[in-house]
Parts: structure tokens; C-alpha cells; sequence
């Protein structure tokens, strides 16, 4: 049996050696459209700043661990067309040779392209300006850029996860940030009231963040690259040495579209929770296809953690196996210099339209006991419903140290299981006053919504 996966990021390289775990005989190749497999695209803002070196650190495998597995690597090819009823994957290389690849069974894992969001001019001044980093390509021109023009002042346009985490490296290098973003407060995964502890982080570490501003065009000029645009209606223009575009992605889906496959939400690729999009013998998984979530249903929701699940899903069943992706509740975390912001579950405005009835309560609680030094706020949202009292979602900003990350993974793992607001008091959390507190920050915060929000019958 021959299986290919296309891809050679998350979804991908998690197919193949899922495949080849289960079975050492299957003979799997990888087509990969760079020379560049298995690295971590998550963890490029920290190469700009220093702090992850050399570039090669962010290989999660390099290209002979990957090989010593058995997978066989294309790299540097590029997949262009599917014969579905032949079952043939047409490839071309980097000299621009296009020959014809047999296969019993195909994983296509091509991932999301970076938006420009309508703005016009981005694609005319190369990857260095409308640079979203979702390449090794793009991080390499980036670097180089930086180091031979030396830039002493930056835009980012955006100001979601990876729009931050590039502030955060371009500061750390030395640059003048300004942060440009459309919305009324950076990090609009977040509420605002949220968010808005991340925009005061900003702000005391040097960048300059302007909210609702609506980014229409970018163009050079003799004194450096302009962004034009409205803030609050009027016109205004911005100039820097560098413009970094860091808007969002879309799906690429135009290899499985071409071949037949079905679009969903998103314009992402539909497929069913075994990763089968509907073509025969093929499947897809990662951030080209829709993602089934437990709480909203089918969405499009491209993150790493779910592409190495969904890959693994497709690598088993490729071989006739029978699993299942359990579904996303859209758990993301954030460090933002010293500080971490996370949120999983749904927020009011996602939870209304699919039949929920949500309120919300902020609640603040030490990350540890207050006698013991050191202790520091966590500002937690819970977001639960009204009339069943069940979990829908929370969201944690705190400083960096204060396990934030961990705690949002305490109201993940009660979403996945379908607990209540008042079931995270029965959980048995650990405690000792350097870490933690009897009722922990988590059980503060939702004891705080079960007062303003809960029914609670008392029998006399």
C-alpha cells in the first residue's frame, strides 16, 4: 500500500508517522512544496527575537529523523493536480520537472495562505512588507531584510496572535512598533475588557497601538513605506521603515476544489470526522478544511494543535482505521511580553446564535495565596448558560509565571466534558500556598458567576 500525504507541517507529517506507526510496512512519501519539513511555524516570532537559535532549533524533526522513520520526503515539489478515479498525484520540482505519483490512498494537508484582507498594494511590494511569517521562506527574507536595511521603525498592521508575538520580537530587536488594528481593542479573540490589559502591556513596553483604524492601502515612497487608511472615519497615513501585515489566513483549498472536494465555512475544504472529504481515497486535515467543534458545530478554525490531531486521524483511518477527531473547543493561549492571555469555549456573541442563552461575570483572584510573596492577579471570564448553567467558555489574562496556560487547560478539559460553572467546584484541584490557593483561581471564578447567575434551590 502506498500512502501520500502532501504537506510537510502539522497535519501532514502527523499522517505519515501515524501510518507508519501502525504499520512499519506501508510505504509512505510526503510531498513537501520547500526544503523545509516539520518545522515550527509557531515558534518563528521568537527566532526574530533572539530568543530561539539558530534557525534550525525550530525543527521539530529535521529531514533524516523524519527519513529514519521509513517516510519517504519529496521536498521541494510542488503537488498541482489530483486524478481522482485514477488515483494518481501530479508533482512538479524545483527544476520544474512534472511527473505522476501512484498512490492507494492520499492525505492533503496544504494548510491556510496569509490574507490581505482587501488592502490594497500588499501584493506588489513583496514578502518582506506583506509578511504573515507562514513559511520558512518568509522568515529567511525577513531576516535578511532586517539585517541589511536595519529598519528603525515598524507597522504592524493587526494585532491578533501573531501580529503581537511580531511586536514583541521587532521591540525586543530594537525597532519603533506601531500597531495598527481594525478593531475597538487588540486581540479580538478576547472581550475588549480583556483585551484591553493586553493593549496596556503594549503600551508600557514602548508600542503604539491605534485601534480602529481601517488599513485601505500600502505604497513606497522615497521616505519609506506609507499605510493609508480611516481612523474613526478620517483619513490618515502612517510611514515606516517596515510594514508587516499580519491579517488573518484563508484556507488553500484550490488543489482539493479543482479535484471535486466540497467547500464548507470558511471557503474551508468540508470533511467528516474521520478526515474522509468525500472523494474517494482521499483525505484532508489541518487548516485547509472546516473544524468540527463540540460546542458550535462545523466552523473554520485553523489551529496548530487541531492539525496534529485531525493529521493523525487521517494517518490512521488511511489504513483502514476507524478514528475519530473528537472535536475543537477552540482552546488558544498568548504570551505577550510578560504577559499570557488565553481563552477556550465559546465568548456571548458566538454562543447566542447556536441556541445558548449566555451571561458573563469577570471575576480577579491571586494566582496563590496572598501571605506568601509574590502572589499576582489572574482577571478571569466565564461565560456559562443561563437557563442549564453549563460551561460555555472562559478567558484568562495574568502575568507570565502565573500558570495561566494551565489554568485555561482546567476549563478545556470541563468544556470537552460537558461540565457545569458550579461542576469546576467539585474538581480536586492540587493546592499548596506557593502554587495555589483551597479554591483555586478557576473554582473563585465561576464560584463568582454561580452568585450573579445561578438558580440555586435551597430546601428549608
Amino acid at each position: 500500500m502506498h500512502l501520500i500525504a502532501i504537506g510537510g507541517s502539522d497535519a501532514g507529517i502527523s499522517a505519515a508517522l501515524r501510518a507508519r506507526e501502525l504499520d512499519p510496512s506501508v510505504d509512505v512519501t510526503v510531498v513537501v512544496a520547500d526544503s523545509y519539513p516539520n518545522f515550527s511555524i509557531c515558534g518563528i516570532p521568537y527566532f526574530f527575537s533572539g530568543e530561539v537559535q539558530p534557525w534550525q532549533s525550530l525543527a521539530h524533526r529535521t529531514a533524516a529523523d523524519l527519513e529514519a522513520t521509513g517516510m519517504r520526503l519529496r521536498l521541494d515539489t510542488f503537488a498541482t493536480s489530483i486524478d481522482v478515479s485514477g488515483q494518481r498525484l501530479s508533482v512538479r520540482d524545483a527544476n520544474g520537472s512534472e511527473s505522476e505519483i501512484a498512490y492507494d490512498e492520499l492525505m492533503v494537508g496544504t494548510g491556510a495562505l496569509p490574507s490581505s484582507a482587501g488592502i490594497a498594494g500588499l501584493d506588489t511590494l513583496g514578502r518582506t512588507t506583506a509578511c504573515t511569517c507562514c513559511t520558512m521562506g518568509d522568515t529567511f527574507a525577513l531576516d535578511q531584510h532586517l539585517t541589511d536595511r536595519d529598519p528603525k521603525t515598524a507597522i504592524i498592521i493587526g494585532a491578533g496572535y501573531v501580529g503581537l508575538e511580531m511586536a514583541e520580537a521587532l521591540t525586543v530587536r530594537g525597532l519603533k512598533v506601531t500597531q495598527l488594528q481594525r478593531g475597538p481593542e487588540v486581540l479580538s479573540t478576547l472581550d475588549p475588557e480583556l483585551g484591553a490589559l493586553v493593549h496596556r502591556e503594549l503600551d508600557g513596553r514602548g508600542v503604539e497601538v491605534v485601534t480602529n483604524a481601517l488599513v485601505e492601502s500600502v505604497s513606497r515612497t522615497d521616505n519609506g513605506l506609507v499605510v493609508a487608511g480611516r481612523h474613526f472615519g478620517d483619513a490618515f497615513e502612517r510611514t515606516a521603515d517596515l510594514v508587516l501585515a499580519v491579517v488573518g489566513v484563508r484556507p488553500n483549498t484550490d488543489l482539493l476544489e479543482r479535484a471535486g472536494a466540497q467547500l464548507g465555512a470558511g471557503r474551508a475544504v468540508v470533511v467528516d470526522e474521520t478526515m474522509r472529504t468525500g472523494l474517494p481515497h482521499v483525505f484532508a486535515a489541518g487548516d485547509g478544511v472546516v473544524t468540527h467543534h463540540r460546542l458550535l458545530g462545523v466552523t473554520y478554525l485553523p489551529l496548530g494543535t487541531t492539525a496534529h490531531k485531525q493529521g493523525r486521524v487521517a494517518g490512521e483511518n488511511a489504513l483502514g482505521g476507524s478514528a475519530r477527531f473528537a472535536g475543537s473547543v477552540g482552546t488558544q493561549v498568548l504570551k505577550v511580553f510578560d504577559l499570557v492571555a488565553a481563552r477556550t469555549g465559546l465568548r456571548e456573541h458566538e454562543a447566542t446564535p447556536v441556541g445558548f442563552t449566555p451571561v458573563s461575570t469577570t471575576a480577579v483572584a491571586d494566582d496563590h495565596k496572598a501571605y506568601y510573596p509574590g502572589a499576582q492577579p489572574i482577571s478571569i471570564r466565564i461565560t456559562g448558560d443561563s437557563k442549564t448553567g453549563k460551561l460555555l467558555g472562559a478567558q484568562l489574562v495574568g502575568a507570565r509565571g502565573t500558570e495561566t496556560a494551565k489554568r485555561v487547560d482546567t476549563f478545556a478539559t470541563a468544556l470537552f466534558h460537558g461540565t457545569t460553572v458550579a461542576g469546576i467546584s467539585d474538581l480536586d484541584l492540587s493546592y499548596t500556598p506557593p502554587l495555589g490557593s483551597p479554591w483555586d483561581a478557576v473554582q473563585i471564578a465561576t464560584q463568582r458567576w454561580e452568585r450573579e447567575h445561578a438558580k440555586v434551590q435551597v430546601n428549608a
